[in-house]
């Protein structure tokens, strides 16, 4: 039995270091910086901690540490944002999660909505219990994002209007285009709403839907005339779907957009 003063055992003493450089998540990268040595004997040494029970395996050398109390659970993470960045950075968390982190819905999806500029090649990813769902884009689209702490670890989301503009572009990130409508709805009844910020990064995000989309919305939901005045000006040539996941069945010239035959948002 150890008694207070006495140094740690070497092996804890690693451990201890290793864990105090980490943020949440331990690589070997971590390891191999941490106690200077090669990133081959790196990854042994986390194989055998995890082997004793120190760590958990989350992915392709990466590993978190295992509570005490909390060893024998498949559970390990309370916040699985946590793992986000070392798993599929660059990348923000958006969509429906972003949406209920910022009160524009009440919905609480189980599953964490990340966009990663990293190729994936699941769009479904499971670690440590957690489900994260990936949506991929392109490195100049990691615009309009903010920096939340999460513990120790920046993780980064998109703020209210490029969550609503990801949505808008594609309404199964967002629960559907009713899903949307509402949390559209919800922002504008908010103090910091801002009309021309939404408008920017609809330009920034360069697909004509959104435009169509958020100006019908805009006409039909909201009655804002100025929104939707500025999003008829930026109209491109061609009809879009309102949810693409829904079958067309009335088309809105006026904002070149199909309808489906089921939505609540009645047409100018």
């Amino acid at each position: 039995m150890r008694h207070e003063g006495q140094p740690l055992p070497a092996h804890r003493a690693r451990l201890a270091a290793v864990l105090r450089a980490a943020n949440e998540v331990v690589s070997v990268d971590t390891v191999s910086k941490t106690l200077s040595i090669e990133r081959r004997a790196a990854a042994k040494l986390l194989s055998r901690w995890k082997q004793q029970g120190w760590l958990r395996r989350i992915g392709h050398g990466l590993y978190i540490p295992v509570p005490l109390d909390l060893a024998g659970s498949e559970q390990v993470l309370a916040d699985p944002w946590v793992l986000a960045p070392t798993l599929f950075n660059p990348c923000y968390v958006g969509g429906w999660t972003a949406a209920h982190h910022w009160e524009l819905t009440e919905q609480l999806f189980n599953e964490t909505l990340v966009f990663t500029a990293r190729r994936a090649t699941q769009r479904r990813v499971v670690a440590q219990g957690a489900v994260f769902v990936l949506r991929r884009v392109k490195p100049k689209s990691l615009f309009g994002l903010k920096t939340l702490w999460r513990g120790s670890v920046k993780v980064s989301i998109s703020d209210p209007p490029r969550t609503l503009i990801d949505m808008i572009a594609a309404p199964e990130v967002g629960g559907g285009i009713d899903h949307v409508a509402d949390s559209l709805a919800a922002y504008f009844n908010t103090k910091k709403a801002d009309r021309e910020l939404l408008i920017h990064y609809a330009e920034e995000f360069d697909n004509g839907v959104v435009f169509k989309r958020l100006g019908y919305l805009a006409e039909a939901r909201l009655h804002d005339d100025k929104l939707a005045a500025a999003c008829r000006s930026r109209l491109t040539q061609g009809y879009a779907r309102f949810d693409p996941t829904l079958a067309p069945k009335k088309l809105v010239t006026s904002w070149r957009l199909w309808l489906p035959s089921a939505t609540k948002h009645a047409a100018p």
